[in-house]
């Protein structure tokens, strides 16, 4: 398996490249700047790009997300509850002072249990609301890559249009069941393991 981070944007997302080294199938999670470092990588390294996975769609987590479908023809995968944020991406521009293209239409729409597969590689999803209404974790593999749901040491903010704190407490007690031993892959900040996370996350105070 290749795991490769890239941090883009002026928000230092963390955008995710997982690849199966025998197929070189290939997903991108969270392209949210800097397309050109992205599909220059998965040039140079012969991957073919099969999914672009939306942990969520706040705009800092799709904004290469236009560019790569074009260059790449891979299907964009989202939460069919993440469909309100992703149409109205406009919207959040406006919000943040920032112009926005329009999205592409989503290809696939996953919900809690789906897979997604690339060569021996799979990966389930897990609906994980709360920093947004169709949030998702990508769990498998020895890893979780988390989005905005759960950082190391924190949890995605709440206070923006779709939050919800009761919902994200529920999702991170789900989360923290999982073995001690799981990769923690975040959207922003550096990674961790969900052992990390029970004993030294503050939230876990919280729930």
């Amino acid at each position: 398996m290749i795991i490769q981070e890239f941090i883009v944007g002026p928000l230092e997302n963390n955008c995710y490249i997982i690849s199966d080294e025998k197929s070189k199938e290939t997903f991108v999670v969270d392209p949210g700047d800097e397309p050109d470092r992205i599909i220059d990588f998965i040039r140079e390294k012969g991957l073919k790009l099969k999914y672009i996975v939306c942990t969520h769609a706040h705009y800092d987590h799709v904004g290469a997300v236009p560019e790569l479908k074009q260059e790449t023809g891979a299907q964009i995968v989202i939460h069919q509850n993440e469909l309100d944020l992703y149409t109205h991406i406009d919207k959040q521009g406006m919000m943040w002072g920032v112009e926005l293209d329009p999205l592409p239409a989503p290809d696939i729409i996953v919900e809690e249990g789906s897979i997604l597969a690339i060569g021996d590689l799979k990966f389930e999803i897990l609906h994980t609301p709360g920093h947004t209404p169709g949030g998702i974790c990508l769990y498998g593999e020895g890893m979780i890559i988390t989005g905005d749901t759960l950082f190391a040491g924190s949890v995605g903010r709440t206070d923006l249009h779709g939050g919800d704190l009761r919902q994200l407490k529920n999702s991170f007690k789900r989360i923290m069941l999982l073995p001690e031993t799981i990769k923690v892959l975040p959207g922003h900040g550096p990674e961790s393991t969900i052992g990390r996370e029970k004993h030294e996350n503050f939230f876990s105070a919280e729930v």
